[in-house]
Parts: structure tokens; C-alpha cells; sequence
């Protein structure tokens, strides 16, 4: 049935359904579960009005905090799905347009099924632009399970 099954993972309520969704079906169908969980870029601008701050001395800025909020979430979602029994699974981080990074990465690792949360941590963008799962299911031709 599925092989192969990409969990697009955000840490929100939703993804959090999602991710017990698809380690079942993973489960059971003795797949592969990908968590891939997407940060999104922020320009210099975006950093300097952030209420995030680096540390100067260690070099970090707004992208490195999202880029290890991004670890720790899809390691968090790896070791949940592990403790529900599936035998294989495997945590991506990427960064990008949430909807397009997510279709691409599945067609780059051969997916054949895309389980998303239908709300996630999304910006102010989701409700003017249509959510990323709307987005999503509008961009791919992998079968899509929304939660």
C-alpha cells in the first residue's frame, strides 16, 4: 500500500494528530514514515524587528533559532513515532515556502502518500493566501491525508 509516507510536521496541535495518523498507517502498512518539518527564511529586516535575539557572541540569528526550533520539532516528532511502534522512520528539516517545500521534498523522496495537519502554527499568510494543506493537495499529484 504506502511505502513510503511524508509527515509535513509543525509541532502544532493538528501536526500532532497528524503524526499519530501516519505512524499508524505506517504501522500497519510496514512503511517508511519521513517527518519533514519546514522553517521559513527571514530576511535581515524580518530579523531585526524580531523579538528573538542571538547571542552576538555565539553568532546566532533568527535563522539559526528557527533552524534548531526545526530540529528539535521533527527529532520530537521521529522519537514519538518510534515510541508508537513504526519500525522506520526518518526526520528532514527544510526551509522554504511551506506548501511548494513540502511538495517538492516528496516528489524528491518518492512519497507516495503526504499526511498534513489541516491547521498548523502558520502565519497571518494562511488566512489571506488559503492554508498550506489547501495548498498543498492544489500542488502535488501524491495523494494527500489531511487530519
Amino acid at each position: 500500500m504506502f511505502k513510503k509516507i511524508l509527515l509535513g510536521y509543525d509541532g502544532s496541535k493538528g501536526a500532532w494528530a497528524a503524526l499519530e495518523k501516519a505512524a499508524e498507517l505506517a504501522r500497519l502498512t510496514g512503511g517508511t514514515l519521513v517527518v519533514l518539518t519546514v522553517y521559513r527564511h527571514h530576511s535581515m529586516l524580518e530579523a531585526s524587528l524580531s523579538m528573538v535575539r542571538g547571542s552576538e557572541e555565539k553568532g546566532a540569528h533568527l535563522d539559526d533559532v528557527m533552524r534548531a526550533v526545526a530540529r528539535e520539532e521533527a527529532e520530537a516528532a521521529k522519537a514519538h513515532a518510534q515510541e508508537l511502534g513504526v519500525a522506520s522512520v526518518q526526520a528532514f528539516i527544510k526551509t522554504g515556502p511551506y506548501a511548494r517545500t513540502i511538495v517538492s521534498f516528496a516528489r524528491d523522496k518518492d512519497c507516495d502518500l503526504i499526511v498534513l495537519g489541516s491547521r498548523g502554527l502558520g502565519s497571518s499568510e494562511g488566512y489571506m493566501l488559503g492554508s498550506v494543506s489547501h495548498k498543498v493537495t492544489s500542488l502535488t499529484d501524491v495523494p494527500v491525508l489531511v487530519i
